[in-house]
């Protein structure tokens, strides 16, 4: 055996998927108790899609969650410098301590409508209790009544490869 060749792939073997741990990221796991906690998960989520098939209010436990497709926007700097493809990973958006859901623009009984997250945005009541707003293109909305401010933002799944880099118009 020649030497270097120990860990060469045979010809018919199937390529290997990528993997978070063979680049330098790993796969982004991110907590929002206060409002500039929760600028950077927005930041990080915006232009994310979802489907209101993938959104879950478990009333009983007080959390809601939703699947989304996110845009790494935290790639999108060495995707153009090594251009390479941009890239979409699944996460789960949790809220914990949610009192109640409301949904304006949104049908919640359409399972195939699909949402473009634009922002996420606390509005402070009292006692530490408030409203998290969940902003879609199309003027939709979700808005929680919340506890506290406790958000989650978790990939759940390998990057892929993404159509395009979303496109926002200069102000």
């Amino acid at each position: 055996m020649t030497e270097g060749t120990e860990d060469a792939r045979p010809d018919d073997a199937p390529p290997e998927d990528a993997r978070f741990e063979d680049g330098v990221e790993r796969p982004l796991r991110l907590r929002a108790e206060t409002a500039e906690d929760l600028a950077v998960v927005s930041a990080l989520a915006q232009d994310a899609i979802a489907q209101t098939s993938e959104i879950a209010w478990a009333r009983r436990h007080r959390r809601f969650a939703l699947l989304l497709n996110r845009f790494r926007w935290e790639d999108a700097p060495a995707a153009e410098r090594q251009r390479r493809p941009f890239e979409r990973v699944q996460s789960v958006l949790a809220v914990e301590g949610v009192l109640g859901a409301r949904a304006n623009g949104i049908d919640p009984a359409d399972r195939d409508l699909v949402l473009e997250l634009l922002a996420l945005a606390f509005e402070p009541g009292e006692d530490g209790q408030g409203t998290l707003r969940l902003v879609f293109a199309g003027d939709g909305e979700i808005a929680l009544a919340v506890e506290t401010l406790d958000v989650s933002l978790a990939d759940v799944t390998r990057p892929y490869e993404a159509r395009r880099k979303p496109e926002h118009p200069a102000d």
